[in-house]
């Protein structure tokens, strides 16, 4: 599960991790650019990101239940969601690992600035408005949740 957020290098670290254990790798954000572009600041951006996030859930659900490792790359912002899923997962009878990328909010909003320069088919763009609100509602995982 990757935890953190946007420009933090999930996705980069997803796709290394993807090519290294040979398991399957869920990015809503790509889903989602596929099916409504870049609408970030869309008043519905929110409610398709989790439809977008809730069908890779059933799909992961499948693989985990064939013993296929997943990677999920949805953020997991929220102590409550990362609990959630990982109990989910364990109900499958699979085990969890929590990667945690965290990076100062300076060079995220660096990074945010060099990313948005790139081709929209390639990333997520994303106001540097909609990027403070991110800090303020992500809760950084404590000790007991990286076990």
């Amino acid at each position: 599960m990757m935890v953190g957020l946007p420009c933090s290098g999930k996705t980069t670290l997803a796709k290394s991790l993807e090519r290294e254990l040979g398991a399957f790798r869920l990015t809503p954000d790509e889903w989602h650019r596929f099916l409504h572009g870049q609408d970030a600041a869309h008043p519905h951006h929110d409610i398709r990101h989790s439809k977008n996030e809730a069908l890779q859930w059933n799909i992961a659900a499948s693989l985990l239940e064939r013993g296929i490792d997943v990677i999920l790359d949805f953020g997991l912002w929220s102590r409550e969601e990362r609990d959630d899923f990982r109990s989910r997962a364990t109900v499958l009878g699979a085990a969890t690992k929590l990667h945690f990328l965290d990076v100062p909010h300076d060079e995220l909003l660096e990074r945010l600035e060099t990313r948005n320069k790139q081709s929209p088919a390639d990333v997520t763009i994303i106001p540097k408005s909609l990027m403070k609100i991110c800090f303020e509602k992500f809760e950084t995982p404590c000790e007991a949740e990286m076990v």
